[in-house]
């Protein structure tokens, strides 16, 4: 009776999030005195798994499931948890993960608690703590069903590495009719991705138009972070929807997030807000971002952020 967890990969490669929910799977299952299987849909090494606690990895390889279908993974995930006659299943806070964890719970008759922010409280009975109110407070929930399924929240439990090997072996569960079918998807590359980011450099309307995000870009360059947008910025098409951080957006969990000529409106301030460290540079005092904000400048971003990348590579030269 092991410890399920679900490690999200993209391109065939781990997102860093699945080293995270395989440590917070680690650390259940030492409360519970089991072990942690992972479940990989089309990833090519697995090995690395086993540094963060992972005992046995089954490895789904399906052409089939080369994109995402909440369908056909929460199938995957189901059929894996039946297998290991697994009592806790671990999955992330993806977009991909909250869009197939309903399906699960159905599936599994399982308990959800979505947005968990550490450990098991107890385990008898289940009890966690999860962020609530779009993060503005906290709340200990017990999750009473014989499954539970727990959704680990981006970058609250952090990354924790143990000395140990995962042992794989091919896993074939029977893929339902996906009912979607892909015509193609195109990707950047070379780029920090804001899921995976610990960073991100976003800025709105204050930049006044797209030819000015190259100051964005180099700051980003510099830091190794991800660049992001208000929704604004991507309705006037400045930038890709697929950039569109907050509420409406894509929410964000960061350890430093850079807000640039961003006002604050109240959607994009909830979608940020469990970012660890918030900065925000406005020319405007009365931004609502500053109340938000752990940091802030009041100053032009045309002068500020250039001085500031200036500062940064500086430093890092020192180094």
């Amino acid at each position: 009776m092991s410890v399920l967890v679900y490690t999200e990969s993209e391109q065939n490669k781990f997102k860093k999030a699945a080293f995270e929910v395989a440590s917070y799977a680690k650390a259940v299952a030492d409360q519970l005195g089991t072990t942690v299987t992972a479940v990989t849909i089309n990833a090519d090494d697995t090995s690395e798994l086993g540094n963060y606690g992972v005992d046995k990895v089954l490895k789904v390889s399906n052409s089939n499931l080369e994109n995402f279908n909440a369908k056909g993974y929460a199938a995957v995930l189901k059929q894996a948890a039946e297998a290991e006659n697994a009592q806790v299943v671990i999955i992330g806070s993806s977009a991909d993960s909250k869009y197939l964890a309903p399906l699960l719970a159905v599936g599994l008759n399982a308990g959800y608690a979505s947005n968990v922010v550490a450990s098991p409280s107890s385990t008898s009975p289940f009890t966690v703590k999860r962020s609530a109110f779009t993060n503005k407070a906290f709340e200990i929930a017990e999750i009473k069903s014989e499954v539970k399924l727990v959704g680990v929240s981006n970058n609250s439990f952090g990354l924790v590495e143990n000395t140990g090997s995962a042992a794989a072996e091919d896993f074939s569960p029977a893929i339902p009719e996906l009912g979607v079918t892909v015509a193609s998807v195109d990707k950047a590359t070379d780029k920090v991705t804001i899921a995976d980011a610990e960073i991100v450099v976003s800025a709105g309307r204050g930049l006044k138009g797209p030819e000015n995000w190259g100051m964005v870009e180099e700051l980003a360059d510099v830091l190794g972070a991800a660049t992001a947008c208000s929704k604004p910025v991507s309705d006037l098409g400045w930038r890709p929807h697929g950039e569109h951080v907050g509420q409406t957006g894509k929410p964000v969990a960061t350890n430093l997030y850079i807000a640039i000529g961003i006002s604050g409106a109240i959607q994009h301030l909830a979608g940020i807000s469990a970012s660890k460290v918030k900065v925000v540079v406005n020319t405007d005092p009365e931004a609502p971002f500053f109340k938000a904000a752990d940091y802030g400048v009041v100053g032009d971003a045309f002068e500020v952020v250039p001085q500031l990348i200036e500062k940064l590579k500086t430093f890092k030269a020192q180094q």
